[in-house]
């Protein structure tokens, strides 16, 4: 029995009370799904619910009345051992053997749909991720949001929405002049300027520009006046470093839908159209010669610039045409992943999005990460020398590898602060998490082959009451709760959940595994070469099958592997 026929089976007997006489309640007052969770201790069931706690107040009695209403009519249900009322109306329910068993064949029948639910079916949802300044190497800050927001994006379309990943292409603005001057001055052989960017990746970059120009039949740069020389870098160097941040992200398992290109609001006439939808709303004035946003009716703590009295354009102004950009295209909802250093941004975005009409929070949500530094051999990872002064993407890969990199950085909230031992997740120990749950789907694997040598086919039996065993109902009981933990690494936008569930996975699989029988002898889930093939086996096979199949499609949630052989 599933949680989902649980859930029907207890909506059922309310109405069946309400019918009956027994329970004056309005039917549409019964939540559809009627919500049921896993007791936080073992003896306490397989399911509980508070729904008579509520309804009670609703239908005039007390929630134990109440629960003892429902208590008699789930008894009669079949696949239900047992009911208890507990503490002031919560109502415990415990499977029998064989419903609970019955699981493993929805699972595998359901394969990599499995998990997969409609929680977020309907929604059009713009994920901006990464967005990194074409001014270096993809940093370990922007590494972390590749594997948090690709496996956000994942989870997102696992429970039905429309996904487009998309990058903002930073091509307008002061740093884009910087990482010129910094180009020219290393072409020149002179140190990168005051502002500027260092690491050899600079150098390499800036022969690499003289080497196309000349290949193109070009000019050198260097033989170019000055500006001329920083635009021929500029245009050029940009390309060569995006095309560079592209591939290490291509590399990684991160494929976006969109590159936005900043300069395009600001070359489309996007800023214009934007301000005077604004303006047209009454959400924007004149003083001091520039242009405003009243962004302090809805909350900011201060009115913003939009238009500056040069007449230039304020950095906040591409925001604000950016934002209405993405809603124009279809966004029902606008998901936004920024750095540490962006909380006091939050207001102002959020102010925008009240300005335009929309909902904060829904049509605009914001989620704000935090550090990661690595660790080697007990001591904080030096800094990459080509990259200059930070740690890069290709860094952290070659020290252990895009699997390990994925999901130690996506198995924890987005708002911690993380160390990451390279050395443990380079190791293949069970302390190591990746390893840990890669190697529970790897033995799966191996139960499956050494199964067709030996002869037990799953489709040749299967005795869901033979799953009778402690540790294969909290087996069953672990793999129930997958698609709820989706729907709420989904609505939460906390994809971490899903590694987190994977690792209890794990454990609880190789406890099963290992497990033993009252006499001590190990429990085996295949027969030995020499014994006849039964239906234990058989059901046991079909167990062993629903961890791989959750295992895998958890594992491809977070854009990491399931191996076959570790």
């Amino acid at each position: 029995m599933t949680p989902e026929e649980l859930s029907g089976s207890i909506g059922t007997a309310l109405r069946e009370a309400i019918a009956s006489g027994d329970l004056a309640l309005d039917p549409a007052n019964i939540p559809d799904p009627v919500k049921v969770e896993r007791p936080r201790q073992r003896e306490h069931g397989d399911w509980a619910t508070n729904i008579a706690m509520q309804l009670a107040k609703k239908a005039g009695t007390n929630p134990r009345a109440l629960a003892a209403l429902i208590q008699a009519r789930l008894q009669a249900t079949p696949g239900i051992a047992a009911v208890d009322i507990a503490g002031p109306g919560f109502l415990n329910i415990t499977l029998d053997a064989a419903a609970a068993g019955e699981l493993a064949r929805t699972i595998v029948e359901a394969g990599s749909a499995y998990g997969h639910g409609t929680s977020e079916a309907g929604k059009n949802i713009n994920l901006e991720f990464v967005s990194a300044n074409p001014t270096g190497p993809l940093h370990i800050g922007g590494v972390r949001w590749a594997a948090v927001g690709d496996s956000l994006a994942r989870v997102l379309e696992a429970s039905g929405a429309t996904v487009t990943r998309e990058y903002y292409f930073n091509d307008h603005g002061s740093q884009i002049d910087r990482f010129a001057n910094s180009l020219l001055a290393a072409a020149q052989g002179l140190p990168a300027p005051e502002d500027g960017y260092g690491g050899e990746y600079i150098a390499e970059i800036a022969q690499a520009v003289r080497d196309q120009a000349t290949a193109a039949g070009e000019a050198d740069p260097l033989t170019l006046p000055d500006d001329d020389a920083r635009e021929a870098f500029r245009a050029r160097g940009v390309e060569m470093m995006f095309a560079e941040v592209k591939r290490s992200l291509e590399d990684f398992g991160v494929h976006f839908d969109v590159y936005f290109h900043e300069d395009s609001v600001h070359t489309s006439g996007a800023v214009d159209r934007a301000l005077d939808r604004l303006r047209a709303a009454g959400h924007i004035f004149e003083s001091e010669g520039a242009t405003w946003i009243r962004t302090t009716e809805f909350g900011d703590d201060k009115d913003r610039v939009v238009i500056k009295s040069d007449g230039g354009t304020a950095y906040f102004a591409g925001d604000v045409a950016y934002y209405l950009d993405k809603r124009e295209r279809g966004a029902d909802e606008v998901i936004i992943m920024l750095g540490a250093d962006h909380h006091g941004y939050i207001g102002r975005m959020m102010a925008m999005c009240a300005a335009f009409g929309d909902t904060p929070g829904t049509n605009l949500q914001i989620l704000i990460g935090q550090l990661v530094y690595l660790v080697k051999g007990g001591q904080p990872v030096k800094m990459s020398k080509r990259a200059g002064n930070v740690v890069s993407i290709g860094d952290l890969v070659d020290a252990v590898g895009v699997d390990a990199a994925r999901y130690s950085l996506a198995r924890f909230a987005a708002d911690s602060t993380i160390d990451l031992d390279l050395d443990l997740l380079a190791s293949q120990k069970n302390e190591n998490p990746v390893f840990y749950v890669q190697y529970a789907h790897s033995r799966t694997c191996a139960v499956d082959r050494n199964a067709a040598e030996r002869g037990v086919r799953r489709e040749d039996g299967f005795d869901p009451s033979l799953l009778d065993h402690e540790t294969e109902a909290a087996l069953l009981g672990r793999l129930t709760e997958f698609p709820s933990v989706v729907a709420k690494a989904a609505s939460l936008r906390e994809p971490h959940r899903v590694a987190r569930y994977c690792e209890a996975l794990a454990g609880d699989f190789h406890s099963w595994y290992q497990a033993k029988d009252a006499d001590g002898k190990q429990r085996r889930t295949l027969p030995y070469p020499d014994e006849p093939v039964t239906d234990t086996h058989r059901t046991r096979l079909w167990l062993n099958d629903a961890v791989r199949v959750t295992l895998a499609n958890g594992l491809t949630m977070l854009g990491v592997s399931a191996p076959e052989r570790m």
